[in-house]
């Protein structure tokens, strides 16, 4: 296995120190970004940018909810000019919030803006330079004669925003790369941080400065992969530029919210970002707690428990690489991670306690109908169940009470690693074995690793818990270690929806990288009072997980814009819509999208998209392919389930 220094791969300050990563500060009005100041939080307006009116009362209640930059989309030049009104109807009512102007196709609003507010947000892919989704070769020269006339176009509101103090953010999307990007380096996270930094270099090229950057992907793990290789390209080149972090069309309710934590709380946890915007298909001072939840719990990381550091690294943090692992059962190796349902404080007393892991028993048949939520494996600990279990749900036991089961079949040991190295009585197809960060660095593990049949279980109780498991595969696979290792952590003072975003910060960002072979979770949750609902919410958020980190994909994935003053519809009732119709729809990738803007391209990593066009219309796409146009809106729905079943990826609901 080959083993690198660290600064070849270097993205952060430390893999095992909590620290955030350094960045100049851009002065955004009176909010600073970047160095020390706090990390920011912001969204976007949905209304009409034309109405005055509602834009300015919808900001009020952003800020209220604690936005700290309020961002609004000016597609054309009338949008722009009116957000000067925006601006003055906010500070008659006593809003000094910083505004921002999201700006796509159109370089002349861009420069009005700009005079205007204190930040405009231009996507390279759309500004300027060719988007028509095709693969064009070109040669070095044409190649400069592109960048050369998007220099020509671009340096004008560079100069006005030097000229008024303006901040700029250069967003790159994963969807919207254009074809000369495409045609060079690929759909990829290199594409996206070559398109950013082109920009850079012009802005760079006039003295300015006030930059943000950001690397957006509505696929969390491409995501992240660019803000690092964003990052170690500055690093590179001694450049600092506050980062803008986001995962864009998350989606709505509690995927959305897995979604944009996994992608969102992966980059925190190593000291980037400087701002976040988490995007919901809701109204926009919803996503404003979230956020706040995600930054919160990094406000006193820096005094975790020591991490042994690490100075080689076997894995490239930039390309996605699931670890190599031997089977045992049906955990490792190939197959897809496996979820624990932890059982150990109530055990299982009867029928209905197993229905919120999947598990639904019908007395008539006497038979147990599985979902494809279902656990694999339920944790029991001391208890032994007052049912039979289903044949397909296999239980673990604390070592002591497994040891004096009868019937052992489909029961399995949990040991910590002292008592395994003693134990001789253990079970010969799969034994679970606890290991905390300690046990890797005892010569007890050599006991254990890569025995047969051997299952790790990785715990910690570190405040920077991701950080320390992950040191702990960096161990494995320096030594050459290949058993199977299922993730595991524990919650407790909780609510549900703190839940959800911890969890999928600590167990997606280790999933993204191609690390664990399952997941298994012990939650406390405050706002839940039965047993029943507690055991739904974890299973149906490690589930979620799973599917987020694309690392195990049993529910219909939905790609949904957050709206704004563009979209042409109603995205949070036509969203419902379509999900209440194709929710059953396993493994299939429906993009739900506004407008054009970030329709075909957002749309890359989905199998169907559903886009308005104009008003009361919506266009169709398989993949970025138009395939039907203009259709009325109230026939829409059933067009786009129509396009599925031609497509033999439809089947009814149960």
């Amino acid at each position: 296995m080959k083993k690198f220094m660290i600064d070849k791969f270097q993205y952060c300050n430390s893999l095992t120190e909590y620290s955030r990563f350094q960045t100049r500060v851009v002065n955004i009005g009176d909010v600073p970004l970047g160095g020390n100041y706090p990390i920011r939080v912001q969204s976007m307006t949905t209304t009409d940018t034309m109405d005055t009116v509602a834009t300015v009362e919808q900001s009020i209640r952003m800020v209220e909810a604690g936005c700290e930059y309020v961002r609004i989309t000016a597609p054309s030049l009338k949008e722009a000019e009116n957000l000067k009104n925006i601006k003055e109807e906010l500070r008659k009512r006593g809003y000094d919030v910083p505004l921002i102007a999201d700006i796509h196709y159109t370089p002349n609003a861009a420069e009005v803006a700009a005079r205007i507010v204190e930040k405009v947000r231009v996507n390279p892919g759309n500004y300027v330079d060719k988007k028509k989704f095709q693969q064009i070769e070109y040669t070095d020269a044409e190649y400069e004669a592109e960048l050369e006339r998007i220099y020509k176009r671009f340096s004008p509101l560079v100069k006005i925003c030097k000229e008024y103090g303006t901040a700029m953010r250069i967003g790159t999307n994963h969807g919207s790369l254009s074809d000369r990007i495409m045609s060079r380096y690929g759909d990829t996270p290199l594409g996206m941080v070559e398109s950013a930094l082109e920009f850079v270099r012009i802005c760079e090229d006039h003295n300015y400065y006030d930059i943000v950057l950001s690397m957006k992907a509505s696929n969390p793990q491409i995501m992240v992969q660019a803000y690092r290789l964003l990052v170690h390209k500055m690093m590179e080149t001694g450049r600092n530029y506050p980062l803008h972090l986001g995962v864009t069309e998350a989606g709505d309710g509690e995927d959305g919210r897995i979604k944009s934590a996994l992608g969102i709380g992966a980059l925190l946890e190593d000291g980037l970002g400087d701002t976040i915007r988490v995007s919901l298909t809701e109204e926009p001072e919803a996503e404003i707690p979230v956020a706040k939840a995600l930054v919160e719990r990094y406000k006193h990381r820096a005094g975790h428990s020591k991490i042994p550091p690490v100075e080689t690294v076997t894995k490239n943090p930039f390309e996605y690489q699931r670890r190599e692992s031997f089977e045992v059962e049906n955990i490792g190796g190939s197959n897809v991670p496996v979820v624990v349902a932890d059982f150990s404080k109530t055990g299982v007393k009867n029928f209905p306690d197993l229905a919120g892991i999947g598990f639904k028993y019908l007395p008539g048949t006497d038979k147990w109908e599985m979902s494809d939520s279902a656990a694999d494996y339920i944790y029991l600990g001391a208890n032994i169940p007052e049912i039979e279990l289903p044949q397909s749900l296999k239980a673990i036991y604390d070592y002591e009470t497994w040891k004096e089961l009868q019937e052992k079949k489909n029961a399995f040991p949990l040991i910590g690693l002292k008592d395994y190295v003693t134990n001789n009585d253990l079970s010969e197809v799969l034994s679970f074995v606890w290991l905390s960060i300690g046990d890797i660095f005892t010569d007890n593990l050599n006991y254990a690793a890569n025995k047969p049949g051997v299952v790790f279980v990785f715990t910690t109780a570190n405040m920077h818990g991701m950080a320390e498991q992950r040191r702990m595969f960096f161990e494995l696979e320096s030594k050459g270690i290949k058993n199977p290792v299922v993730l595991s952590r524990s919650y407790t003072g909780i609510t549900l929806d703190e839940f959800r975003l911890y969890a999928s910060t600590d167990l997606g960002s280790l999933l993204i990288d191609g690390y664990g072979d399952g997941v298994w979770v012990a939650a406390g949750l405050n706002d839940l009072k039965t047993d029943g609902g507690k055991t739904v919410a974890v299973n149906k958020t490690l589930f979620g997980i799973l599917q987020a980190a694309r690392a195990r994909i049993t529910k219909t994935e939905y790609i949904a814009c957050p709206s704004c003053g563009r979209t042409l519809f109603d995205l949070v009732e036509v969203t419902t819509k379509i999900r209440k119709r194709t929710e059953h729809l396993k493994g299939v990738k429906i993009g739900i999208m506004g407008c054009i803007v970030n329709g075909p391209g957002e749309m890359a990593d989905a199998d169907y998209g559903y886009v308005g066009s104009g008003v009361g219309k919506i266009t169709l796409y398989k993949g970025k392919e138009i395939v039907r146009k203009n259709i009325d809106s109230g026939k829409a729905v059933d067009e786009l389930i129509e396009l599925i079943k031609e497509d033999g990826k439809w089947v009814d609901p149960l």
